[in-house]
């Protein structure tokens, strides 16, 4: 039976790296910053440095994430940044193996490049496994049992929705809706209601310091952008009223995509979720007052898990110590 060594989460907005008895290893931004040259374009920063050059370098350059929508859109780009990750964690080519998160909705041609790019980085052996299957295992949920789970995972690029039971996917969706679409509709937002233009990474921080899904929250952020008119610097104080117009069709639409899911389930499968809740997982679901939004707009009871950003790779992490679990999940994907 092989043994796997790593566990990678390749998300559109970050990259998650477990290590079998080493634990989380590595969690960064999925960017690459690249500039033309009489060459073609050079790499000057990967992860991390990557998101710091945000809005500062020249207009020539660029920040971008070389994974969307849970596909590898550049494949060159994606391996120097894999290449990058895996250099810090000091692996060794061809020696160990790789399990590997995907959304699942992807057809097989996208799963073979995710394939041969991991083998071409050297693994020797690599198994491609729906996040979703390690979402509900980090939660804490048996699912190898008869009773059927549902979990909802919204992240940086999608969403996956999946009913789990006995080891398999029986019903699942991925939504091209995650924090990069907010964080793109709160810059237009900005700049169609307040007349400035923000970066991207300052919209993902307001998302994070002022997003709320109260309707009288009275969170609020100084931010500086560039005028439309005057095309000068100007400050504006950015509220989280001002958010909420983004933040409720964004829950609006995954929770109709959630409700025409259940109603497509038999009787039996839907009593199980009523009964055991549905499980909400990924960064989104850290957003403050989502609690109160689903108690409002959703009519089935659910769980927002803890340390819901970071419960996928941490599944992943348990198969690695369970290589009997993780056969059977493979050979039911």
């Amino acid at each position: 039976m092989v043994k796997y060594k790593y566990a990678i989460e390749l998300g559109g907005a970050y990259t998650k790296i477990y290590v079998k008895d080493n634990g989380f290893a590595l969690c960064e931004p999925t960017l690459v910053c690249a500039e033309p040259t009489a060459q073609g374009y050079q790499i000057i920063g990967f992860g991390q440095e990557a998101k710091k050059m945000m809005g500062k370098t020249n207009d020539s350059a660029e920040v971008f994430s070389p994974v969307s929508n849970g596909q590898i859109k550049n494949y060159e780009y994606t391996k120097a940044l894999l290449n990058y990750f895996f250099a810090k964690l000091q692996y060794k080519r061809n020696r160990d193996s790789i399990l590997v998160l995907i959304n699942c909705g992807l057809t097989q041609k996208d799963k073979e490049v995710f394939l041969n790019l991991f083998y071409e980085l050297g693994f020797k052996e690599v198994m491609l496994l729906p996040t979703v299957l390690c979402s509900l295992i980090g939660c804490g949920k048996n699912i190898s049992s008869t009773k059927a789970n549902m979990v909802v995972n919204i992240g940086g690029a999608n969403t996956d929705i999946a009913v789990i039971n006995m080891n398999s996917i029986i019903k699942g969706a991925t939504l091209g809706l995650g924090g990069r679409a907010v964080d793109v509709a709160i810059a237009n937002s900005i700049a169609y209601n307040n007349g400035i233009v923000i970066g991207l990474g300052v919209s993902e921080m307001l998302k994070k310091e002022v997003g709320s899904l109260y309707p009288n929250d009275t969170l609020n952020m100084e931010v500086t952008g560039i005028d439309i008119e005057s095309k000068v610097p100007r400050s504006y104080i950015i509220s989280s009223n001002d958010l909420l117009v983004v933040l409720e069709p964004f829950f609006d639409e995954i929770i109709r995509a959630i409700d025409v899911t259940i109603t497509s389930l038999p009787p039996e499968i839907t009593t199980d979720i009523i009964n055991n809740g549905v499980h909400f997982v990924g960064g989104m679901s850290n957003i403050i007052g989502l609690d109160r939004y689903l108690k409002t707009n959703f009519k089935y009871p659910f769980k927002l898990v803890e340390d819901c950003e970071n419960v996928s790779i941490l599944g992943a992490g348990k198969l690695l110590d369970d290589p009997e679990l993780l056969k059977k999940l493979y050979e039911n994907t």
